[in-house]
């Protein structure tokens, strides 16, 4: 049942992907930001609308109230695909600091650009790091979300991996509050594209960070909010994999 759940919404997903990237030539030819954002949003939306009711995954999103109305630093664990799209409607600005590669992919990449999202070459060294800050700098002043992976790559639900060093740099100059997200993803939409899996999908926001941290305290300060929330809310602590079909899967 996983593969087919997967399968299905794999074709769901791709037809919904090419139908709304070539309605978006008008919003790319205009130039218009703030309609490529709007059309960005509406696209996950479906997106996820699909997953629920293709794949039986219902998200429950906790910890809302955390949130600030203005600019925000969201770093979140990354599990999944699913992480690139659930930001998109919980805040009103978001900006993902995504691997410029994905700016290459067809009728998607033109569109991230345009919206707002922030690309980074991840083999560009300290330059790429002072391009990065510079344009996260104009984009909290914008008011924007930014949404941050610290681990730097997608792990295994209650898999352990360093956090990059890039997520102090961006601390030292945020003036916005940092916000501290974990989530169970990969348990339903694991790293294999074929295999979806039923059950209850779970995003938890932790409260701010303390504004006053110093660099240096910043990185186990949010692994220690990462292990504090899995705790709490019942979360994997230690590495799951969903490589196989499975009869009930948690939730």
């Amino acid at each position: 049942m996983s593969f087919l759940r997967g399968f299905l919404f794999n074709l769901y997903l791709l037809v919904l992907t090419l139908l709304m990237g070539v309605v978006a030539f008008p919003i790319r030819l205009l130039n218009r930001r703030d309609a490529a954002l709007a059309y960005a949003k509406l696209w996950s939306r479906a997106v996820l609308w699909g997953l629920e009711r293709l794949c039986s995954i219902r998200i429950v999103i906790t910890g809302q109230e955390n949130l600030p109305d203005g600019p925000a630093l969201i770093a979140s664990q990354h599990q999944s695909f699913f992480d690139g799209f659930v930001w998109m409607n919980l805040v009103p600005l978001p900006a993902y600091v995504i691997k410029k590669e994905l700016t290459s992919i067809p009728l998607v990449g033109p569109m991230l650009v345009l919206s707002g999202m922030i690309p980074v070459n991840r083999a560009g060294g300290s330059k790429a790091l002072r391009g990065m800050m510079e344009t996260v700098a104009k984009a909290q002043t914008a008011g924007r979300q930014i949404i941050i992976f610290p681990q730097g790559t997608r792990t295994q639900p209650g898999q352990t991996a360093p956090l990059q060093n890039g997520v102090v740099a961006l601390a030292r100059q945020a003036t916005a509050p940092i916000i501290p997200v974990v989530t169970n993803s990969g348990l339903f939409w694991p790293r294999s594209p074929w295999r979806k899996y039923p059950g209850t999908l779970k995003v938890i926001i932790g409260p701010p960070l303390s504004p006053t941290m110093a660099g240096r305290a910043l990185i186990p300060a949010i692994t220690d909010a990462w292990t504090h929330l899995s705790q709490e809310h019942n979360l994997p602590l230690s590495p799951v994999e969903n490589s196989v079909d499975v009869k009930s899967s948690p939730s």
